[in-house]
């Protein structure tokens, strides 16, 4: 746990040092441009940070000596980790962009318990008494810093495995992180399709549609990719890189239904947004897809009528709320998410990964996981 939140210090060190560059760069270009940037340090300020510590216990996973001992002892700093902390860090730049977009894509007004980018934007327009649409100006301003994000996220990157001495394990950490950003985009998309052409689409096959979305939208993402960029990084074995990958991929799954039911059900003073803004927005997760296999034909149609409402009030909400508990999908979601923590526990128990790190990983797959609401 020591070395976990040594390196989360170490990764915001690391962004806030990368941001402090680039106001400054962008000061030299136009002073009213801070304000822009200002917004960028404030959405990367804390986090729980998991997908860098997922890179990290990667690599060490591959680089610390596997079976039975512990990696490197404390009063000794491998060369490479430097590059590793901005590969972490990139990543949480990445994470940033991502949620800039979802934010917009979702209409989603607050992220952590404060305004989400392009309301923030959209509120500087208002204070400062501009002309034209100010929540077309937040939007707009913050497609920006989403891009900007991105392209910063390739910066970090780039500068840290620039730094690793196996230039090999340095181009196949890049080879992952590409996957990363193409699977992630096609997991949105298809996000964004399903909320709109359920409708259109077999109704036998929405349970499939929504696990689709769930391994490219979020599970690769969050979890997978992150574990074997690391542990690609460290030059890792393909039999090593299987393990971290049947590892991540069902963990992914898991974290994921676990984030869909604290969207519906978790406490806005833990999650950071309304409660059941997931209802709001009209997420077709997997507890919507089982709850409509199991709701009459009468209760499915008010589901249907009242999810993705913007509007609705706490009533409706928790009429839902109580709809899928009593149907049962809330129960099966909490049983798939254990068989899934399974399945990813048992995928590395024997592996030939480093004991340590292994004792990591298992901790974090109860962490990423734990029910909160």
């Amino acid at each position: 746990m020591a070395e976990s939140n040594r390196l989360v210090d170490l990764v915001q060190l690391g962004i806030d040092e990368f941001l402090a560059e680039r106001s400054t760069e962008f000061r030299s270009i136009a002073p009213e441009l801070v304000r822009f940037t200002d917004v960028a340090t404030s959405f990367l300020s804390g986090g729980k940070r998991f997908r860098a510590l997922f890179l990290y216990w990667g690599w060490q996973s591959a680089t610390a000596v596997p079976v039975g001992f512990d990696p490197l002892p404390d009063d000794t700093v491998s060369a490479d980790l430097p590059g590793i902390v901005l590969a972490a860090s990139a990543l949480e730049v990445f994470h940033a962009a991502a949620l800039v977009h979802d934010d917009i894509m979702d209409r989603s007004d607050t992220r952590r318990g404060a305004p989400s980018a392009h309301k923030r934007l959209e509120a500087m327009h208002v204070d400062e008494g501009w002309t034209g649409d100010p929540a077309q100006f937040g939007q707009s301003g913050a497609l920006l810093l989403g891009d900007l994000l991105l392209g910063w996220s390739d910066e970090l990157f780039d500068s840290g495995t620039a730094r690793l001495a196996d230039r090999a394990a340095a181009r196949a950490g890049r080879a992952e992180f590409a996957r990363m950003r193409t699977e992630v985009t096609a997991g949105q998309y298809l996000d964004i399709l399903e909320e709109n052409a359920w409708t259109r689409n077999p109704e036998a096959d929405a349970l499939g549609r929504a696990h689709r979305v769930i391994v490219y939208k979020s599970a690769k993402y969050s979890v997978e990719a992150p574990l074997v960029i690391g542990a690609a990084l460290g030059g890792a074995s393909l039999e090593q890189l299987a393990a971290l990958r049947a590892f991540g991929l069902p963990l992914g799954v898991a974290y994921q239904l676990r984030d869909d039911l604290l969207g519906v059900f978790g406490d806005p003073a833990v999650t950071g947004k309304p409660a059941g803004d997931d209802l709001r927005e009209g997420k077709r997760t997997v507890l919507i897809a089982l709850a409509r296999q199991k709701l009459s034909s009468q209760a499915r149609t008010l589901m249907d009528e009242l999810l993705g409402d913007p509007e609705l009030d706490a009533q409706q909400v928790a009429i839902m709320r109580n709809t899928l508990k009593e149907c049962g999908a809330v129960d099966q979601v909490e049983r798939i998410i254990d068989h899934n923590v399974g399945l990813a526990k048992d995928a590395i128990r024997d592996a030939p990964l480093a004991a340590s790190a292994r004792e990591q990983l298992l901790e974090l797959a109860d962490t990423v996981t734990r029910r909160v609401y």
